[in-house]
């Protein structure tokens, strides 16, 4: 169960107006037991939380701007209110008790993304009862799956100093011949294996380009300059 810790606005000074607002707009707050507190008192939270945002939004379209903005100071809530504007606008179409069995968080979720959410919120609108599976249902179909980036294959890496050098993947054979050949060449001419690829970049880069050919008639092969 997610920790509605932090979910609810902070204390004010004075919540006489607040309170007198949920009190006309919801029910009376029903005594529960021991054994239901819990989901009870999370479902509470919830409701707050919209009965909140509404007020606030309310107030905002009532009162000047600077009354609005005193009413914040006052009660310490500059800086915080954007939050529950957002969900104010986002869930202006239903009422507190419709999400009595959604979890805040998830509430905050689809606010803070109502535009990516919009047909999600949209869709609720069609339900005879909300509920947090149903909401986490909708969320799971609107999103779409990442398309899979394919990473243009690279043989350069980087060094500690900025630097970079090439490095070539190892090269799976049945018959091993380029390992073998290339082993060969390493031992009989003592060069490197840097030295004997680079060679055969060369040559093979020469042939691409039109400036290696292959003389048949006495099997050998000339570089033109």
């Amino acid at each position: 169960m997610t920790p509605v810790q932090g979910a609810i606005p902070v204390q004010v000074k004075s919540q006489a107006k607040f309170e007198q607002y949920v009190e006309q707009k919801a029910d009376a707050t029903k005594s529960v037991n021991e054994e239901n507190f819990s989901f009870q008192n999370l479902a509470e939270v919830t409701k707050t939380v919209l009965h909140y945002a509404f007020w606030l939004a309310d107030q905002k379209q009532k009162l000047s701007l600077k009354e609005y903005r005193k009413l914040l100071c006052d009660q310490g809530w500059k800086g915080e209110e954007k939050r529950y504007l957002k969900i104010a606008a986002a869930f202006g179409k239903f009422s507190p008790q419709d999400f009595a069995q959604v979890e805040p968080r998830t509430i905050y979720q689809l606010a803070e993304n109502s535009k990516r959410y919009q047909q999600v919120i949209d869709r609720l609108l069609d339900l005879s009862e909300i509920t947090q599976e149903a909401v986490r249902s909708l969320t799971k179909k609107q999103r779409t799956p990442k398309k899979t980036r394919l990473e243009k294959p690279s043989i350069w890496r980087r060094t500690k100093n900025g630097g970079r050098y090439c490095q070539i993947p190892p090269i799976h054979e049945t018959s091993e011949q380029t390992g073998t050949t290339l082993q060969r060449m390493m031992d009989e001419e003592g060069l490197s294996a840097q030295h004997i690829v680079a060679e055969a970049i060369a040559l093979r880069q020469a042939y691409q380009e039109g400036r290696l050919i292959l003389r048949e008639d006495c099997a050998e092969l000339k570089i033109n300059n």
